[in-house]
């Protein structure tokens, strides 16, 4: 007879949490440690697993597949990327499940994702038990020229709500295209690092006084957009080195979060 595995909760989250915390780990493995409906929203970038059309090309690296920039010293490449659609489908439905379960009633959802996996992660989104609300558009403004084609300039957001979402919550009227160049490759942390300001504005999604999850943190623009916003955050990142770097940046450029602002108080 096997031992039942033992929950690690060195990382438990609760509703009580306060300020801005990266926790480097397996999202399959960190989400379980977070108490019930604890969480007030989830916006994040996960691993598209779109890059390469077959097996040999999947397995290339992240900075070949996704980036046509030719510089020294290219961060680091991602894991989680050279699954194919169906077993990514799988994985996304299996880490839904679990953020579903930690978030709260009515608690929104936006996942960054291109137009290859657009499909199959609105899918996965109500296998695991949302509600798919719409998707958003963010265009890019500039893309990989192809002769004779449309550029493929645009990524989107789908988003949805954890159940019903009342239509008097505490959240502005947001734009549904947000238009903003990629950072600078030169000046990224994260190969598919996305601009600060389009998260500063997807954040406000979140009523005040919700802590918002990115379980991909990558670079920690998620988690520093929402410090900067007011909001308490908290990253899950499966590199050591990106959760590190992601630390280092949001202790760099983002202001403390009291308890008061946290919940919307002056």
């Amino acid at each position: 007879m096997c031992k039942q595995q033992e929950i690690n909760t060195e990382h438990s989250i609760g509703e009580d949490f306060v300020g801005a915390k990266i926790i480097q780990g397996d999202v399959l493995r960190i989400l379980p440690t977070f108490k019930d409906k604890s969480i007030g929203g989830i916006i994040c970038d996960p691993p598209y697993a779109s890059g390469g059309a077959d097996l040999g090309a999947k397995q290339k690296s992240t900075a070949i597949k996704y980036s046509s920039a030719k510089i020294n010293n290219p961060p680091p490449d991602f894991e989680g990327d050279a699954k194919d659609q169906r077993s990514w489908t799988r994985w996304m439905t299996e880490w839904l499940i679990e953020a579903r379960r930690v978030a709260k009633d009515g608690a929104p959802i936006c996942l960054f994702i291109d137009w290859r996996q657009l499909p199959s992660i609105t899918d996965a989104l109500q296998w695991a038990g949302w509600t798919w609300r719409g998707t958003l558009v963010w265009d890019k403004q500039t893309s990989r020229p192809q002769k004779g084609r449309f550029r493929q300039q645009a990524e989107f957001i789908v988003w949805g709500s954890n159940g019903h979402m009342p239509l008097d919550r505490k959240a502005p009227v947001l734009a549904g295209v947000f238009r903003q160049a990629m950072p600078a490759f030169k000046n990224r942390i994260h190969q598919t690092e996305k601009p600060l300001d389009v998260m500063r504005e997807i954040v406000k999604i979140v009523e005040p006084d919700g802590i918002i999850l990115d379980p991909f943190a990558g670079a920690g623009t998620t988690v520093l957009a929402a410090q900067l916003e007011g909001y308490s955050a908290i990253g899950i990142e499966l590199s050591r080195h990106y959760a590190k770097a992601a630390q280092k940046r949001i202790e760099a450029e983002s202001m403390p979060v009291t308890a008061d602002s946290a919940r919307g108080k002056p």
